[in-house]
């Protein structure tokens, strides 16, 4: 690969690629530690996971479809928040880690989208 192209593989890092693996590595590790072990919660933490991994690394795949990487990650932070509306546990305080993983997840959909404008 020459230079050039290289360094146009390469992401910018800056605040908002920093909040958005921050962010993601939040609600990952909150949903790990929900219930553990229970399935669903692991595997939503590692759908997040992978879908940072493919957001930020260099896959050949994801670098060349990043904006359908960007709106896939964007979909699955929107459908874990849907279906904690439908069966999460909203009492306080038993449900408080709920509150702040969806907070997390409501800052980092918007971070996603304001990725996708630059």
């Amino acid at each position: 690969m020459k230079t050039n192209q290289l360094e146009s593989a390469r992401t910018n890092f800056g605040v908002l690629q920093i909040g958005i693996i921050l962010l993601t590595l939040a609600t990952a590790s909150i949903h790990f530690s929900l219930l553990f072990p229970d399935r669903l919660f692991i595997l939503n933490g590692l759908g997040y996971l992978t879908l940072l991994a493919l957001y930020f690394l260099p896959i050949p795949f994801a670098r060349e479809n990043r904006s359908l990487v960007r709106l896939v990650f964007m979909g699955y932070v929107v459908i874990t928040i849907l279906a904690w509306v439908a069966i999460g546990v909203k009492s306080w305080p038993a449900g408080a880690l709920g509150y702040l993983a969806k907070a997390i997840e409501i800052v980092l959909l918007g971070l996603l989208w304001q990725s996708g404008r630059d």
